[in-house]
């Protein structure tokens, strides 16, 4: 890639300001059963059920990381239902990937399978 193409790369993406630290393109944490609860207890959380076998999961990964940099104001988080089942269970995953938004720890709406970009921010923009 030449120079100029990062240069413009870069400027179609803006950092944003998360717990006083400067970010890149991307704010999602990487929970597991131990930090899940807390994590979604306050405030809106969007998180992304997957897991690394999972082929539309995959593709969703990109769009997920897109989102949690351009939407302030929300926490985003993947959990891996491979290596977190009991949470996957607790929230009745059946399927994935599955996407919960979350209002101060309680579940507020819940969406499955790969989505556009576009039809994921209108989804979570109409459940804030």
């Amino acid at each position: 890639m030449r120079t100029e193409e990062i240069s413009q790369l870069r400027n179609r993406f803006k950092p944003i300001r998360i717990k006083g630290k400067q970010s890149g393109f991307m704010a999602i944490e990487h929970l597991n059963s131990e930090t899940f609860d807390g994590y979604v207890a306050e405030g809106i959380v969007v998180v992304d059920f997957w897991a690394e076998w999972c082929g539309p999961c995959r593709m969703l990964g990109p769009i997920f990381e897109e989102l949690s940099g351009e939407m302030e104001g929300i926490k985003f988080g993947k959990l891996d239902v491979s290596e977190n089942q009991q949470v996957a269970q607790k929230f009745g995953v059946m399927s994935i990937p599955t996407i919960i938004l979350f209002k101060d720890g309680k579940e507020a709406d819940r969406i499955t399978g790969a989505a556009p970009k576009e039809k994921l921010r209108e989804w979570i923009e109409g459940n804030i």
